[in-house]
């Protein structure tokens, strides 16, 4: 009896682009086990294949910049993008204590901003693999001012402090990501420290896609705003209580 002609193997129709090839080992990520049933859906549409764009608006200590992380990490582990970049406005949290001029490179310059990624990777992953994350430029950071005309394809974008960009800004932002590249929106539109309170073109972002039709299109958005969202430690909940911030339970 003759045997059944194999299957043609179905040609692959998805988008051709240029990217680095992924990393050759493993990650050991070190995850918390503490996350909350919101977050850990937040971590799940991350992750999923369809996702193109997260917008997490949190109040302090809610870990949405560590789920970001987490998830540009999880995203690296699995080869489905080859780096991850960390974007940040260069504005100072304190409205009294400014420190105004840095010298320096531009690199020494954002140190005291984009800082925080490397504080987060600390937390989730051995020594030994940040530095060879940092030997192969597997984590780039940079500043929104320096974005225009980027193509980023294939990439874990993290723009942390996005409460304090224009709309103009989250545009730019948006418009520069090219084929599998997930973009990570993370911010606080009630703390917002530049922009006068009511105009944050990160929650302009937020509201106009906080719909069944961006969900389609793979952007989802969450809000961490309440008591049990904050995970950085109990006496931090109990400040934004006292202070009625947010409501106790």
């Amino acid at each position: 009896m003759a045997k059944p002609a194999p299957k043609k193997k179905a040609a692959d129709k998805s988008p051709k682009v240029f990217q680095r090839e992924k990393i050759s080992y493993d990650l050991h990520i070190r995850e918390r086990d503490d996350l909350t049933e919101k977050q850990v859906e937040i971590l799940k549409a991350a992750l999923d294949k369809d996702t193109r764009a997260v917008a997490i608006d949190g109040l302090f200590g809610s870990g949405k910049t560590y789920i970001a992380v987490l998830a540009a990490l999880k995203l690296l582990q699995q080869k489905k993008v080859d780096q991850i970049i960390y974007v940040r406005n260069p504005v100072e949290s304190s409205k009294s204590g400014k420190v105004g001029f840095l010298k320096g490179e531009l690199s020494e310059k954002l140190a005291p901003y984009t800082c925080i990624v490397y504080d987060k990777l600390e937390e989730l992953l051995p020594p030994s693999e940040i530095e060879m994350l940092k030997n192969e430029n597997r984590v780039d950071s940079t500043s929104v001012g320096f974005v225009q005309g980027k193509n980023w394809a294939c990439k874990a974008v993290i723009v942390d402090e996005s409460s304090n960009l224009a709309l103009e800004d989250c545009i730019m932002l948006l418009t520069r990501c090219a084929e599998f590249t997930r973009i990570f929106f993370v911010g606080d539109s009630v703390n917002q420290n530049y922009l006068p309170k009511g105009v944050s073109g990160f929650r302009e972002i937020f509201n106009k896609f906080n719909d069944e039709d961006s969900r389609n299109h793979g952007f989802h958005c969450f809000e961490l705003k309440e008591a049990s969202d904050i995970i950085r430690s109990g006496f931090v909940r109990f400040v934004l209580e006292k202070l009625e911030i947010i409501k106790k339970p």
